[in-house]
């Protein structure tokens, strides 16, 4: 399988509650490991944390992590910048997380439509 290049070829986020970390990986095109260490360089990232440990992420943490992918992979920051730059956004990142749902959102129903009227 081809590594996606850039998040616009990641697929799309189903419309589930919850995720494990192996469909995280998957949906954002970062491995396990990458993702448990983001976990602990990024705040912003608190999976719920299940029985033996196991962690389930939300739709809001894939939105997160593939913004941190973005910055990391596509602009080129270092971890230390793409922290700064997360942390100096919360402000209006509600904004551009709500613009990111709609979108995502936008997409899923698009497909319905796709899929109706076959």
């Amino acid at each position: 399988m081809l590594e996606p290049k850039n998040n616009a070829q990641l697929p799309v986020i189903p419309g589930k509650r919850y995720f494990t970390i192996g469909e995280v990986s998957e949906l954002c095109g970062v491995k396990p490991h990458v993702l448990r260490y983001w976990e602990q360089e990024f705040p912003q990232l608190k999976p719920v944390k299940r029985r033996g440990n196991r962690r389930y992420y939300q739709r809001q943490d894939v939105i997160v992590i593939r913004q941190i992918r973005s910055l990391l992979y596509d602009q080129g920051f270092t971890i230390g910048g793409a922290r700064n730059k997360l942390t100096g956004e919360e402000a209006r990142s509600d904004l551009t997380q709500s613009q990111q749902i709609v979108k995502q959102v936008r997409v899923e129903l698009e497909e319905l439509m796709r899929i109706l009227r076959r």
